[in-house]
């Protein structure tokens, strides 16, 4: 088995896991998203208090007649569905309605700023994410690339690496395990700019510029 492990400047062993970084801001997501299911299924339908108002003398109500009320308001107007249905109350009880603030009701805030942390703890940019904010077509292109070139290909090449130490004892020292950065299509517009760059430099040997762009010699190109 071959432990790969991100850098940890206290741990080289175990490393330090993205998830771990992000833990805090996954709970705040998960418990917001909760939070805001549990008053749509609460407080979808009215939403406040019931109260009995019987004569002085006599007593509350039972605990049968309050598990009856109980189960009758959780199945008659608890839930989305039941959004709005009108109450129907028995003699001596009286509804008082309690509003939310609005800080209770929304959350979208919050879980956008949860989500930011996290995206930004695996390395990915926000924006990719659909993150409310200044998205337009020319950033999400920038944040595109940049998470193609400082999270995916740092990462492929680091498991490339590893890979290729752990297994080479075994297959040979030859063995090389790498990944073709010109099959990925974010990258087009970079490669077409090097390549452009190289045709132009009349300096340089053709073996020259295809190791600038990442390739291998060829016979006969060490000419100008």
């Amino acid at each position: 088995m071959l432990h790969l492990a991100l850098f940890h400047q206290l741990d080289d062993y175990c490393g330090l896991a993205p998830l771990a970084v992000a833990g805090m801001a996954v709970e705040v997501h998960n418990a917001g998203a909760a939070w805001s299911k549990a008053l749509l299924d609460n407080a979808a339908g009215p939403s406040g208090a019931l109260i009995y108002k019987g004569p002085d003398t006599a007593p509350g109500l039972t605990e049968e007649q309050f598990a009856r009320l109980k189960r009758e308001l959780e199945d008659a107007y608890q839930g989305s569905a039941n959004a709005g249905r009108p109450m129907v109350l028995e003699g001596g009880l009286d509804w008082k309605v309690m509003s939310y603030a609005p800080s209770d009701m929304d959350f979208a805030d919050t879980l956008a700023q949860a989500a930011r942390e996290i995206a930004l703890a695996f390395g990915v940019p926000p924006m990719l994410l659909r993150i409310p904010g200044d998205n337009t077509y020319a950033n999400y292109a920038e944040a595109n690339l940049s998470f193609w070139r400082q999270t995916v290909l740092p990462l492929v090449a680091r498991s490339a690496a590893a890979l290729t130490r752990w297994l080479a004892p075994r297959f040979g020292d030859e063995l090389r395990l790498g990944f073709d950065a010109d099959a990925v299509d974010a990258l087009a517009e970079v490669r077409e700019k090097l390549w452009a760059k190289l045709n132009a430099a009349d300096f340089l040997t053709l073996n020259e510029k295809r190791a600038a762009a990442g390739y291998g010699p060829v016979e006969g190109g060490e000419r100008l």
